[in-house]
């Protein structure tokens, strides 16, 4: 057994024995903003090598040149696995990510430390009971950073907004709370509302500046994704679909991904939280809300967009009535999420444009 030491002195290795040639070698990496700790074990759970290296790409380089080959590596979802994996995937094997809820052997263990947790997901490795989630392609990754980017921006207006509306409700200035934001009438009622404080003028022009600012740079982010010509022809067929627009369409298209790995649209409507959860014990069965255990941002999008899709669509309108009428109209806003999630996914299945149901006795009348 012997220790080596990196440049500012960390634990990057421990090796205990050689191991033969020719079989494959699990890794596991618990992964932290500056270190990143590793087991390696054989396919018979001998460690062969463990310790700590920088979360540093030079680091990682130097790393990956002591190690046994061939070899798979895993680690748990974090903020920093999409550039982890996207360096280690050339050298490894394989490169799995796993779903940081699932893996309840680390949470719940009486003694929790990063050597323990690096072991441990090596361990679900090698024995195949890693519970992998799914890791987009790098080009989908960057693109949906860029929306999320967005939705940053559109929060922020609303702060401005509404930070707007409360410096004119604390100084009691009266206004048309509806043409608030339209550039002409905030101009007017500066320069014409004698109400207006002096101590809140300034304050209002660069509230009014900043969301002017934010309202170009989010255009101009929707412009550029909408261009790409990887998402422009899929962006097209998506938005034939009742009651999608650009934004639902570019959501679904970035969040969703490969539409592929959903064998089914039980298990879309799953991913996208439109659902509860259920546990059922012996003749027991209990159902909850909506599960947490869902993508926040395909299922905050499709909601909005169901709240306006039964104006748009008849059959959409039919399915909002008929649950409506069960007394809820939350319920009927997610029955119709649901029915528009199995538009989406066969008009991205089949890749062409959405075709209206026509009903056979219209067509006989």
């Amino acid at each position: 057994m012997y220790k080596k030491l990196n440049s500012t002195g960390r634990l990057i290795q421990r090796t205990t024995t050689e191991a033969p040639r020719g079989h494959m070698y699990y890794i596991g990496l618990d992964v932290h903003k500056k270190t990143i700790s590793y087991c390696v074990k054989d396919a018979s759970g001998q460690v062969h090598q463990e310790g700590q290296v920088g979360a540093a790409r030079w680091e990682l380089d130097g790393w990956m040149k002591t190690l046994p080959q061939p070899w798979t590596v895993a680690m748990e979802a974090t903020i920093f696995t999409g550039w982890i994996y996207d360096h280690l995937l050339p050298h490894a094997q394989q490169v799995k990510v796993a779903h940081p809820l699932m893996l309840r052997a680390i949470a719940a263990a009486k003694k929790k430390n990063d050597r323990i947790d690096a072991g441990k997901i090596a361990d679900c490795l090698r024995c195949d009971f890693l519970p992998e989630c799914h890791m987009a392609s790098t080009a989908i990754r960057d693109r949906r950073r860029t929306l999320r980017y967005r939705h940053l921006l559109v929060r922020q207006m609303v702060q401005m907004k509404n930070r707007i509306s409360g410096l004119l409700m604390e100084t009691g200035v009266s206004h048309n709370k509806r043409r608030l934001h339209k550039v002409g009438y905030f101009r007017e009622l500066l320069s014409s509302n004698e109400e207006v404080n002096e101590s809140i003028r300034p304050l209002l022009r660069v509230s009014r500046d900043t969301i002017v600012r934010l309202q170009k740079t989010e255009y101009a982010l929707v412009s550029s994704l909408q261009r790409d010509p990887l998402l422009a022809e899929r962006i097209k067929r998506l938005r034939t679909v009742p009651g999608v627009g650009p934004i639902t369409a570019l959501t679904w298209a970035l969040e969703m991904g490969e539409v592929s790995r959903f064998p089914s649209i039980r298990e879309a409507i799953s991913y996208c939280g439109l659902c509860g959860d259920e546990k059922s014990s012996a003749d027991k069965v209990m159902r909850t809300p909506l599960s947490k255990q869902r993508n926040k941002h395909i299922q905050r999008v499709l909601v909005e967009a169901a709240k306006l899709a039964p104006r748009q669509d008849h059959t959409l309108a039919l399915v909002y009535e008929r649950e409506k009428q069960k007394g809820n109209a939350n319920r009927a806003t997610l029955a119709v999420a649901r029915k528009m999630v199995a538009y989406l996914l066969a008009v991205d299945r089949g890749q062409r444009d959405f075709v209206p149901f026509a009903d056979p006795r219209s067509a006989a009348a």
